[in-house]
């Protein structure tokens, strides 16, 4: 696949490799915009994942956070 996609992009390596990186950037900002979103409100093991830093919750929780 990424054979196929170095052979139909054109010009020389250079703009080749910046082509790539345009197109790697393109493909990992639509997952954080649209794909991700969207599996979170499908998969329901995915949803209401928070962690609490809070002094309460830690000591709830039984940890002991050292003061600064």
């Amino acid at each position: 696949m990424y054979g196929w996609i170095w052979s139909h992009l054109p010009g020389p390596w250079p703009v080749k490799a910046v082509l790539a990186l345009a197109l790697l950037a393109i493909v990992v900002l639509l997952c954080f915009q649209y794909v991700f979103p969207w599996l979170e409100s499908v998969v329901p093991w995915l949803g209401d994942v928070t962690v609490d830093n809070s002094p309460s919750a830690a000591g709830a929780a039984g940890i002991v956070l050292p003061r600064l």
